[in-house]
């Protein structure tokens, strides 16, 4: 009789993969934060990938006109999260109350079930759905399809830099929508050279342990760190020097053991001259702006931030 499988990684309790590659996955989390509430803000979930049985979550300022659009894709390492989490539909309200958009948050595949590219796959897919279903979806006149902009929060950032790059040959339009341009929250980037910030103090929830684990669960089966989906100047990734990528943005908390990844990123890509920004928060760690959008001191500079980088890259 064969011996029970046993776990071979274990995600906090709330995710395990077997040695047999069955996985479990905990529903019950313990959750900080509870659901704004803001009548100002209509929000509706729709089914944009019936095979894989995916939803975005669409979330629009009541009694607005001619809104840019703004696609969130949350974070998690490619192994958690859900638009229906507290703190991601906290956020999204919170963007698409201050800075007067129509925020569209979907969900995608999640790993190890899934491994990458599916999440960026499933983004795609839901770029792909709100250009077909646009007019269904929303009064024409009520949003610019004209002012796109992806924002992503850590593995979420590794996704739009992948959509950046992959958007880049299209000019950038997906007639009739417009992707103006990228907002990375600390991108998840990896490497199998360790930065001094990876090296340093762990944060509060997150530690380089839990980094790697993210990626052995997400990576295809075999691959390391430096595989192109995880490291954009892996050896195998694509030459950013020729290719036109749009404006991007990146903002990182000092305190984050993703920074230097982050730092470099935006130096690398600074030195080929691309249109990029970098902006670093003193003192604050991963995912600070999502997981306390609405209370923390820095999250009204984030929106002041973003603000801008709209403006300037919509003219």
């Amino acid at each position: 009789m064969g011996s029970l499988p046993n776990v071979v990684e274990d995600c906090m309790g709330l995710l395990q993969l077997y040695s047999d590659g069955s996985v479990f996955r905990s529903n019950h989390i313990n959750f900080k934060v509870s659901p704004i509430e803001d009548n100002s803000i209509a929000f509706k979930d729709y089914l944009f990938h019936k095979k894989f049985n995916l939803s975005l979550r669409f979330y629009k300022p009541r009694h607005c006109n001619n809104l840019p659009i703004v696609i969130f894709l949350h974070g998690g390492g490619f192994c958690f999260g859900s638009r229906t989490w507290p703190h991601i539909h906290n956020c999204c309200m919170r963007l698409a109350s201050a800075l007067q958009a129509a925020v569209v948050s979907p969900d995608y595949r999640l790993a190890p079930e899934h491994r990458l590219p599916a999440a960026v796959d499933d983004a795609l897919e839901a770029l792909s759905w709100l250009h077909t279903h646009r007019l269904t979806l929303i009064n024409g006149g009520d949003v610019d399809f004209d002012r796109l902009f992806l924002v992503g929060d850590s593995s979420g950032g590794n996704i739009a830099h992948h959509l950046a790059v992959r958007f880049a040959s299209a000019s950038r339009h997906i007639n009739p929508l417009r992707i103006r341009g990228y907002v990375l929250f600390a991108p998840f980037f990896g490497g199998e050279l360790r930065t001094n910030s990876e090296q340093g103090p762990p944060e509060h929830m997150l530690n380089l342990e839990l980094l790697d684990r993210f990626w052995r669960l997400s990576m295809p089966v075999g691959e390391t760190r430096d595989h192109p989906l995880a490291n954009p100047f892996g050896p195998e990734s694509p030459n950013l020097e020729e290719i036109k990528l749009g404006p991007i943005l990146v903002i990182v908390g000092g305190n984050e053991l993703l920074k230097d990844r982050a730092k470099d990123y935006a130096k690398r890509l600074k030195e080929l001259d691309k249109d990029i920004k970098y902006v670093e928060f003193e003192g604050c760690e991963h995912g600070f702006f999502t997981h306390d959008s609405y209370s923390s001191e820095v999250a009204e500079d984030v929106i002041q931030i973003l603000k801008r980088f709209m403006l300037e890259t919509s003219s």
